[in-house]
């Protein structure tokens, strides 16, 4: 609200803040008073009328007074000053007696009193001040009982309270007084969450804000201190110093004086690199999230015997926060019970990992075992980490992984591990914790590791496991029977599951009729006894029960990779309606042969999988086989076509694209339709790689071509880029010219939004010199339009015109107006480039309108993205401000983490543009933290570079020369031409 709207303009109903650990929160019924903004009295949800602005004057000064009386000339000096009207002592009484009127009857009370007023509040009213109070007492509370976390907290929320300028709109001098004494006592709560953020080891978040109010601010040497340790927390300890320097700089210039003690011996312990500024144990940061992550699958109720393995590897768990960290590994051949042995250790220790246990199956026995970089990053979510701070590499991701896990005690089960090369990575590291890790192999070259063998049950335990599920009467009456079938499964836990469940389903069959059965070895497997073939020989047993459609779908399930599948996908790949596949199914969940991982969704253990595919090599002939993943793949395609068609209306694409035919999943608005494609990434990605190969090729390029979105991401651009690569070099191979050419604008695209400018060229040239390239529209249009803005990215402008009129053309030969769209919102910034301003702004206008005719969201955002930039150079600022935060909040909507960090990086243009230094220096923090891992060091040198004008546009030269010079050794890596103006700037600052 601005300063001087009533209280019926759609003000903010001030609510009671939940959970702050303040005082209790007021009644409902209660009057609620602001003064951290618009002086406002609310009654519920009711806004009363305040009157006047002299008559909300009174009202300010009573209630800043906290029922202490004022009287009549204190009073009348507070509102009118010196210049009190003839009239004013009885203007005065008419504004107390409309104010009594309006407070009616109630508790709070105007009362005269001393000859003036005072305004008494009722038991249930509250003053937002009041509030900020009772939330930094309990701040300053849980700072002394160390807990820097929650303290943070409170003083966040306690600023959250203050509405713009503090009695907006209210004149007088003492108006003035308190609206200088409410700003400072905003700026002692923010310092003080900040020193709290610190001492919670919130470094690298507080950095951005500290810069904006450091620049506000720059006499201010607390806060000054404070940006140093940040950065200096942060690895940045260069710029740590250049804030000293730029510190110092001003207070010579603007008061005479050397900064104050406590700020040189910083600056003193900074360049010592003392290692006491290290950040301080965060035993409450995984609290603050509340994310103490609980994974562990859940523990088998008729768990057996092994009651010495129970007690050697407890012992183990239970000798963790030594000096070196537990690590337990089990080996055994499949089905010996690893995991059911491992999940019943890790609940039993539970009690010595409080703040967590981390669980994951690796899959080692299948023919995509897990991803270590994938699972660390479910791991560092799981751990609380956001999504915009995980990196892409592995190394980082493990680093990022070991420093969350430091110092707190949680357990982590790596089940069915390949081998320790995979879990390497995804061992904790700090002592405090352990690792369990099971394999079918031994871990002889896990340094370190406690190694357990496991072998098969003794028959007794094989008994009683198979009383347990059977029942024991019924195998006390044939325990010769019960002993010949257990022996039968080898004594392998699995085996005797599977054989036990069987027959307790089945109520009239008796144990002897089992046994029988497993007596026929034409029933079981010939590799019942060797090695890891035993395994599918106990799975050989369910799947002989099976009936013959189940046994089908069984066998063509096997043939999906990915951790799961949904219950459309499955339909496709079984040829069956989703009703009737989820009955199939669901009889599959019966016998346990596949598990319901959520509703709509199925999974097979990684050895049942293998069991299935063995099973489809064996029954199923080669285009049975290529059918069903054709079909998977069909659906893929239709869906991801449909997503495509939601994300961007207009594009003529899908027209050139595969015929599917399935018509793909409806969504009832793009956001379902994203979470689709998203959920459904690896799976997707997966079929498209496996898939591209002979009659398929072509759905399977196509694939990538429909599901670009996932390139944009960050995410999964790297998945995507994997796929890309492996489907170009199958097209290659086929010397299919049309494949080829689009899945190198795939690989091109995915490349450029990796900021891998040179193989992006590489890539889009090579796409361009195809004989049959002009032959396929969407080929041509987009290889050059990928041309074009790499063009531009070089500051070619003449090549990156050429390219985009020819893009322009192939767009409107082939009435793509989405495609259109695109290149003029491409043009537009070549024309800016060019300086060409007010025909920048008029052709990323027409972008924008064009997409907006279309009905377009996302691609929406990018015309906003350009016109954004268009009208900030052109002076523009307020339409351009509008235009990049929509977009932000598109992108932001839309995960496309990559333009949410190139839009912040826009704001911070935008800003330093409106000589506003404070807010460009924070937003160019954002952008760089959002760019951290995705987008390439070519952005991140931009963002460096923006940040670096910022800082010295505020006085903060030594601070910015840092910045330029890691500005300057990223874009010398990429060998881009903006490093020769940051080396003069360097340069410049040398001198």
């Amino acid at each position: 609200m601005t300063a001087g709207q009533g209280a019926d303009a759609g003000a903010r109903v001030p609510q009671p803040r939940a959970g702050t650990g303040a005082a209790p929160a007021p009644a409902a019924t209660g009057l609620r008073f602001t003064v951290l903004g618009p002086v406002l009295v609310h009654d519920g949800a009711t806004a009363l009328a305040a009157g006047t602005p002299q008559q909300r004057a009174l009202l300010a000064e009573l209630l800043l007074r906290r029922g202490r009386p004022a009287t009549a000339a204190e009073l009348l000096a507070a509102i009118w000053g010196v210049d009190a009207p003839t009239h004013a002592l009885a203007t005065l009484r008419t504004y107390a007696s409309r104010l009594r009127k309006t407070l009616g009857d109630r508790s709070t009370a105007l009362v005269s009193e001393a000859g003036g007023y005072a305004l008494r509040l009722g038991p249930a009213d509250t003053v937002d001040l009041a509030e900020v109070d009772a939330l930094v007492r309990a701040a300053e509370q849980a700072d002394e009982q160390g807990d820097p976390t929650r303290a943070h907290r409170l003083y966040g929320e306690a600023v959250e309270w203050w509405e713009g300028e503090p009695l907006a709109g209210i004149p007088g001098p003492a108006a003035e007084r308190h609206r200088d004494r409410l700003a400072e006592r905003l700026l002692t709560v923010r310092e003080a969450r900040l020193e709290a953020a610190l001492r919670a080891g919130l470094h690298a978040e507080s950095v951005s804000e500290l810069t904006a109010l450091t620049t506000a601010h720059p006499l201010r040497e607390r806060l000054r201190e404070l940006l140093m340790l940040a950065l200096y927390r942060g690895g940045r300890q260069a710029e740590a110093l250049a804030v000293y320097a730029d510190g110092r700089r001003i207070l010579i210039d603007e008061l005479g004086v050397e900064p104050r003690a406590e700020l040189a011996e910083l600056h003193r312990r900074i360049l010592a690199a003392d290692e006491a500024l290290a950040p301080e144990p965060q035993p409450d940061r995984a609290a603050e999230a509340a994310v103490e992550p609980r994974q562990l699958p859940a523990a088998v109720g008729d768990f057996t015997g092994r009651q010495s393995m129970v007690r050697e590897l407890g012992d183990r768990l239970a000798s963790a926060g030594g000096s070196v960290m537990a690590v337990s590994a089990l080996a055994g051949i499949g089905g010996v019970g690893k995991t059911t042995l491992a999940v019943h250790v890790a609940h039993a220790a539970r009690d010595h990992f409080p703040e967590g246990q981390l669980y994951v199956d690796l899959r080692g026995e299948s023919a995509g075992p897990a991803d270590p970089a994938a699972v660390l990053a479910g791991f560092l979510r799981a751990l609380g980490a956001p999504e915009a701070t995980i990196p892409e590499g592995i190394d980082e991701r493990a680093a990022l992984y070991r420093s969350l896990l430091d110092r707190r005690r949680v357990l982590v089960l790596l089940d069915n591990a390949r081998d320790a090369a995979q879990i390497r990575p995804l061992l904790p590291g700090a002592p405090s914790c352990a690792a369990l890790v099971t394999s079918r192999v031994r871990m002889v070259d896990l340094a370190g590791a406690h190694l357990v063998d496991l072998d098969v049950m003794s028959p007794e335990e094989a008994i009683e496991l198979f009383a347990k599920i059977v029942g024991g009467e019924r195998v006390h009456a044939e325990r010769e029977a019960a002993m010949d079938t257990v022996a039968a499964c080898g004594f392998l836990p699995l085996a005797i599951r599977i054989a036990a469940a069987r027959l307790a389903a089945r109520r009239t069959w008796t144990v002897a009729a089992l046994a029988r059965r497993l007596s026929d070895e034409r029933r079981r497997l010939d590799e019942l006894t060797a090695g890891d073939l035993a395994v599918k020989a106990t799975f050989e047993l369910g799947y002989g029960q099976l009936a013959p459609a189940q046994r089908r779908i069984f066998r063509l399930l096997g043939l999906a990779e990915g951790h799961d599948i949904s219950l459309h996908a499955a339909a496709a790949l079984l040829d069956e309606e989703p009703d009737r596949a989820e009955e199939l199914l669901e009889s599959l969940v019966d016998t346990s042969l596949v598990e319901s991982a959520a509703p709509g969704r199925y999974r097979m253990h990684d050895l049942v999988r293998l069991f299935a595919r063995a099973c489809a090599e064996r029954d199923e002939q080669p285009p049975v086989r290529e059918a069903a993943l054709a079909r998977l793949l069909d659906f893929h395609l239709a869906t991801a076509k449909r997503v495509f068609a939601m994300e961007r209306p207009g594009d003529s694409t899908i027209e050139h694209l595969t015929a599917t035919d399935r018509p793909g999943l409806d969504f009832p608005h793009p956001d379902a339709a994203l979470d689709w494609l998203f959920t459904e990434a690896e799976s997707l990605l997966t079929t498209a790689r496996l898939a591209a190969r002979g009659a398929t090729l072509r759905a399977a390029v196509d694939t990538l071509i429909a599901a670009k979105d996932l390139a944009e991401s960050g995410a999964y651009a790297l998945h995507y880029e994997r796929c890309a690569r492996a489907v170009l070099a199958a097209a290659r191979e086929a010397g299919d010219g049309t494949a080829e050419g689009r899945a190198g604008i795939s690989l091109a695209h995915s490349h450029r939004m990796a900021g891998r400018i040179d193989e992006a060229d590489t890539e889009s040239a090579a796409v361009l010199a195809l004989p049959r390239c002009t032959a396929d529209p969407v080929t041509v249009a987009n290889a050059h339009n990928d041309r074009a803005i790499i063009a531009l990215y070089r500051e070619e402008l003449g090549p990156a015109e050429d390219h985009l009129r020819a893009a322009l053309a192939a767009f409107r030969a082939d009435r793509n107006r989405s495609g259109e769209a695109s290149a003029l919102s491409n043009m537009s910034r070549v024309h800016l480039g060019a300086g060409r301003l007010e025909s920048a702004v008029s052709l990323a206008e027409e972008a924008f309108r064009a997409y907006r005719r279309l009905g377009a969201t996302l691609r929406l955002a990018n015309a906003r993205y350009a016109l954004g930039m268009a009208l900030t150079a052109a002076g523009s600022h307020d339409r351009a401000l509008d235009e990049l935060s929509t977009a932000l909040a598109e992108f932001n909507s839309n995960r496309q983490q990559i333009w949410q960090g190139m839009t912040t990086f826009r704001l911070a243009e935008l800003r330093r543009a409106r000589k506003e230094p404070a807010e460009a220096a924070a937003l160019a923090e954002q952008a760089l933290g959002l760019l951290e891992h995705v987008g390439g060091e070519w952005r991140r040198a931009n963002v460096l570079s923006l940040l670096g004008h910022a800082l010295h546009d505020s006085g903060q030269d030594d601070r910015a020369q840092v910045c330029w010079r890691n500005a300057l050794r990223l874009y010398e890596g990429a060998g881009r031409p903006e490093a020769a103006e940051m080396r003069r700037l360097v340069d410049c600052g040398s001198q």
